[in-house]
């Protein structure tokens, strides 16, 4: 069997849009954290180690009446081999401080997450679910857009 040009091209495109797909991506996200009622804003990052498991640290900053809220989560991320690989799941560390009229506090908690991220170009919204494991259990909901 011989090859044509063609298949040659269509070959080297298709090794090159898996090298562009495989570099970090960031973005913004809006949520709502249904346990303390509160907004927050946020921003995260995703480094690939391997195509099927990232380093996925996230900033959240919640907006609360007094004081500040803030939130670090180190987790890793895993798409499992579906058809689109637009699902993923994720598991980490949950590092939050909190601070109203003098007065802070600090907590590590257990994330475990799962959410729906488009997975074509170089803009990627994606919705996310978040339980943060700990003293005080919550759950949120967060969206927002990556960028390659």
């Amino acid at each position: 069997l011989v090859s044509s040009t063609a298949d040659a091209q269509r070959r080297s495109r298709r090794r090159a849009g898996a090298a562009v797909n495989s570099g970090p991506t960031y973005g913004a996200h809006l949520g709502y954290n249904f346990d303390v009622d509160d907004l927050l804003l946020g921003a995260q990052l995703s480094w690939p180690f391997t195509p099927d498991l990232s380093f996925y640290p996230q900033f959240d900053y919640y907006f609360v009446n007094d004081g500040s809220v803030w939130a670090l989560n180190l987790h890793l991320k895993w798409p499992p081999p579906t058809r689109r690989r637009v699902w993923y799941v994720a598991g980490g560390l949950n590092w939050s401080h909190a601070s109203a009229g003098g007065n802070s506090n600090s907590d590590t908690n257990l994330n475990l997450a799962t959410g729906l991220e488009g997975n074509r170009g170089k803009t990627r919204p994606y919705v996310e679910g978040r339980f943060i494991l700990g003293d005080e259990t919550s759950f949120q909901l967060v969206g927002g857009v990556s960028w390659r």
